[in-house]
Parts: structure tokens; C-alpha cells; sequence
């Protein structure tokens, strides 16, 4: 019960800040759900797909999807995503957790740094493929390594580099990340087995949360939302760390096995 209320919670995020809310999913699934590392990163993907569609097809219909960026950058996301989840087998689970951990920690660091908005009204800016290319392969190899959406990386982009105002970054990231955690399910496929049983009234009740979180981005302030949201990113980030972190550097017991000289 407890991570079906979490699914709520994550889907207000994403609706609300165009990212974030898939950041969380993978800790719930581990900790709470008490998925293996890997199976909760796999499972993350198809669910924070579903309901970015879901919010992106609002935002869409509110006239905030910039789709021409969207779709060029989600198809760089979805080449490294792919290729990332293929990759990701050769990573330990604790290595998955402790990347993921770190990415949590520059994303609230990027959140608490983040300037002043764009007005409404600022004319956007078409971004250059040189700049999409390495940006949209990027997060897309994170997304498929550790379950990352990338939200945190798309929507400053947009609003500092492409100059769109925060509501049309929202909706436009929220599109990518969809293209992006599918083609990342995709890579998951036949190496990791997923709990369907809870993915699907998990992903649900945050269909149910992202579509309140679209009609409060308009509503509450971003500043102050981001701000209490990187503070969240930070307590959870130093959790996995520190439960990570703990068992990678425990030594390997000692053997209490003696060597003994045969007596003449």
C-alpha cells in the first residue's frame, strides 16, 4: 500500500516539473517494494513511459509541446537508452544504485541552481543538432543504465538553451522521457523479468498523479516547488549512498583456517 501511495506522489512530480518523479521510482521500487536493484531499475522504465505520454498528451492539448524539438531529441534518447539497458548487464546492481545515486545529487544540485524562468511570452529558440546530439545520447545511456528519465537534464536545456518558458519545457520533456524509458524497456527485454503484478496499479495511481500535476504546474510557484523537491533528491541520494556504499566497502571476513607445521 505504501508504494501505490508513492505512485501517486511520483506522478504529481513529473506532471508538476517535467522530471524528477521517474528519479524517485527506482528508490520505492528498492526500498519499499524491495525489488532486486536491478528488476526495480528495469521496472521504472516502462512505468515513467506510460504516464509521460499520458501528461505529455496534456500538455499537447494545452498547446505546450514544442514537437518538432521533442521528436528529435527523443529519438537520440531512445538510440541511447537502447543501448544503455543492453550495456547495463554488465553492471552489479549496487554499481547501478551508486550511479544512480550520484545523478540524483547533480540533479538536485542543477535544481537549486537553477535561474529565473523565461516569461511566457519569450520567443523560443530552435536548439542546433550539435547541441541535441550529445545531450540526447547521453541521458538517453543513462536512462537505460540506472533507470534515470532525465527530466532534470532536458528542462534546463530547453528553457536555458532552446529559451522556453518553463510550462512548454514541461510538456516537451515529458514527451521525450516517454520516447526515451520505452525504448529503454525495450532494452530490458529478455534479460530481466518484470513484476507486472505491481507495475500495473502502480502505474495507474500515477496516471492518476500526473494528471493532477499538470493542472497544479499551472497553479504553483516552480521555485519554490524545485527547491523543496532538490532538497528531497538530496536526503534520498545520501540514503542509497550510504546503504550502497557501506556493504561495497566491507572487507571479505577473515578466515579462521590455521596453517600448521607437521611435527617431525
Amino acid at each position: 500500500m505504501l508504494t501505490l501511495a508513492f505512485a501517486i506522489v511520483i506522478g504529481v512530480a513529473l506532471g508538476m516539473l517535467g522530471g524528477g518523479g521517474s528519479i524517485l521510482t527506482v528508490p520505492v521500487f528498492t526500498y519499499v517494494a524491495g525489488l532486486d536493484p536491478k528488476v526495480a531499475i528495469a521496472s521504472s522504465l516502462p512505468v515513467i513511459a506510460v504516464i509521460s505520454a499520458v501528461g505529455a498528451f496534456g500538455h499537447w492539448r494545452a498547446g505546450h509541446v514544442q514537437v518538432r524539438t521533442a521528436l528529435v531529441f527523443g529519438v537520440l534518447t531512445m538510440l541511447g537508452g537502447f543501448t544503455g539497458a543492453r550495456l547495463a548487464v554488465l553492471l552489479s546492481g549496487r554499481l547501478q544504485l551508486l550511479i544512480f545515486a550520484a545523478i540524483m545529487l547533480v540533479a538536485a544540485v542543477s535544481m537549486l541552481r537553477a535561474g529565473r524562468e523565461r516569461a511566457a511570452d519569450a520567443e523560443p529558440v530552435s536548439l542546433k543538432f550539435g547541441t541535441l546530439l550529445p545531450l540526447g545520447l547521453g541521458v538517453g545511456a543513462l536512462t537505460g543504465l540506472v533507470g534515470v528519465g532525465g527530466g532534470f537534464l532536458i528542462v534546463p536545456a530547453l528553457t536555458q538553451l532552446g529559451g522556453l518558458p518553463m510550462h512548454r519545457a514541461v510538456g516537451t520533456s515529458l514527451l521525450v522521457i516517454a520516447l526515451n524509458s520505452f525504448a529503454g524497456t525495450l532494452g530490458y527485454l529478455g534479460q530481466v523479468a518484470l513484476p507486472f503484478p505491481l507495475l500495473i496499479p502502480f502505474t495507474a495511481l500515477a496516471v492518476g498523479g500526473i494528471l493532477i500535476g499538470s493542472v497544479a504546474a499551472r497553479r504553483v510557484p516552480h521555485a519554490a516547488l524545485r527547491r523543496a523537491f532538490a532538497v528531497l533528491l538530496l536526503l534520498v541520494a545520501a540514503f542509497i549512498l550510504s546503504q550502497n556504499w557501506a556493504s561495497a566497502s566491507t572487507p571479505a571476513p577473515v578466515s579462521n583456517t590455521t596453517t600448521t607445521t607437521p611435527e617431525a
